[in-house]
């Protein structure tokens, strides 16, 4: 009985050791958000959150996040049924283009918006969606900068709480 445990034990050690080092390469391609520095855009950060405010909106998620030029980096939020939303993305002021793309929870492309360097709207791209279902979607900014491989991307999700002007009630939903 007990030569069984320890073929057991030295079987599970070996099988250990020898998949540890495939699940480690296995981690190395999963795309991780990591955050990043945004001096560069706090003033247009805390201008586009005054902007929405004294429109209605209240801020439900925002995050900085690091991305490498000419890669998407999807990101994932649940959205409900006729609510009100804006979704603002804001990239590196020395990329040469920009691009927003949202999916639904089927995959289809629902909402697409391009930017380069000389536009007016510039680094920033904001847009306003109604889903149909409440369900996931999946919004995918991508920037692409010439000669800088990593860069730095903002985004702000926003949901209408109120109507414009009037005060913003807490905790509504």
């Amino acid at each position: 009985m007990k030569s069984s445990h320890i073929l057991f034990l030295v079987l599970a050690l070996a099988t250990s050791l020898f998949a540890a080092p495939a699940l480690a390469q296995k981690e190395d391609n999963i795309i991780r958000q990591r955050s990043c520095a945004t001096n560069n855009y706090t003033h247009q950060i805390d201008s586009l959150k005054e902007y929405y405010k004294s429109h209605g909106f209240s801020l439900l998620r925002e995050a900085s996040m690091q991305m490498e030029s000419a890669f998407e980096m999807p990101i994932i939020v649940p959205l409900n049924s006729k609510e009100w939303y804006s979704f603002v993305f804001i990239g590196d002021p020395g990329a040469r283009l920009y691009e927003v793309r949202m999916y639904d929870y089927t995959e289809k492309q629902v909402i697409y918006r391009k930017n380069l360097w000389g536009d007016v709207d510039g680094n920033i791209i904001n847009f306003t969606y109604v889903p149909g279902t409440s369900e996931f979607h999946m919004i995918k900014p991508v920037q692409v900068h010439k000669t800088k491989k990593d860069l730095c991307g903002y985004v702000m999700l926003f949901k209408r709480t109120s109507a414009p002007g009037e005060p913003q009630v807490v905790g509504k939903r």
